[in-house]
């Protein structure tokens, strides 16, 4: 079988990525028009419906998601494999793959502070979840949440354990449970843990967790979510937590093809955002785990 042309599938790409055929135009610097047909392109050449387009706006199908999975993945290695390419020859350039949730909500807003403390390095994002091809994708780093199993040859790291809890805007709609495709158990979980006894009036369901908490924080109802990534809400009082937060019994982990110990700039990465867990913990009041800091890397003058 012959593929379509390789830019129709950077388009869906942007276009699943977005959720959006405008925004994915914004992106790429062309037309609405233009990401348009090339998705329609795409869907002509496959013979299946990438997305479901309803009132202006666009839904991935089944079939669209299974193919965003895979696009996805190979734009990240393609993006990985011209990092690598123009990596100066002194190896400043820090690849972090992160879960889009924790690295939207949590990671970019602290980013300051580890430019601040590590200047001399430059940290590359990416945005992705579930297990990392580290040869073949340039990425140094990968923190993930241990909802999968990985290679057990690749090295590990415990940054903290993952607190959740329902949130909500302060005198919103708290009848309708918010609910999310990506975290299907997260409200399961913690009814089973705490022993609360909420009757369910309304449900809502989002795709991705951090929707399920954007909605929260507009008043739609109440979320479950990680408290790592709602503690700036909770700070301004956007969000509240009524039952406070208790493990679920999984945690986030640094996962590194190499040693997270040698004095790299892996290590100096792992010792900041473990530093930067623990202080959040502390902050809103929960116990840490009993995992140590990791050493201290040796300082860069």
């Amino acid at each position: 079988m012959k593929l379509p042309p390789l830019t129709a599938f950077r388009y869906f790409d942007i276009a699943a990525s977005t959720e959006s055929f405008v925004r994915a135009a914004e992106h790429l610097h062309v037309t609405h028009g233009a990401v348009s047909r090339q998705v329609r392109l795409l869907e002509e050449s496959l013979g299946v419906e990438l997305f479901e387009r309803r009132n202006r706006a666009i839904f991935l199908t089944r079939a669209g998601r299974e193919l965003h999975g895979t696009t996805q993945a190979i734009f990240e290695q393609l993006e990985g494999a011209v990092q690598r390419l123009h990596q100066p020859a002194h190896d400043n350039v820090l690849v972090v793959s992160c879960e889009p949730t924790i690295a939207m909500r949590w990671l970019i807003p602290r980013l300051p502070r580890f430019q601040a403390a590590h200047p001399d390095l430059q940290l590359h994002l990416v945005a992705a979840g579930g297990a990392v091809d580290f040869a073949r994708s340039g990425v140094d780093l990968a923190l993930r949440r241990d909802d999968f199993h990985w290679d057990r040859q690749l090295h590990s790291l415990k940054i903290c354990d993952e607190w959740i809890g329902p949130v909500g805007a302060p005198g919103r709609n708290s009848s309708r449970l918010l609910h999310s495709a990506t975290r299907p158990s997260a409200w399961p979980d913690w009814l089973r843990l705490s022993g609360q006894g909420i009757t369910q009036q309304q449900r809502s369901e989002f795709e991705h967790f951090y929707l399920s908490i954007q909605a929260a924080t507009a008043g739609l109802g109440l979320a479950m979510a990680s408290a790592l990534m709602v503690r700036d809400e909770l700070d301004s009082g956007q969000l509240q937590a009524p039952f406070g937060f208790l493990r679920d019994g999984s945690s986030y982990h640094l996962l590194s093809p190499h040693p997270l110990d040698d004095g790299s700039k892996r290590q100096r990465f792992a010792h900041w955002v473990s530093g930067e867990c623990r202080a959040c913990l502390v902050h809103l009041g929960l116990a840490q785990n009993d995992e140590p800091a990791p050493p201290s890397p040796p300082q860069v003058r």
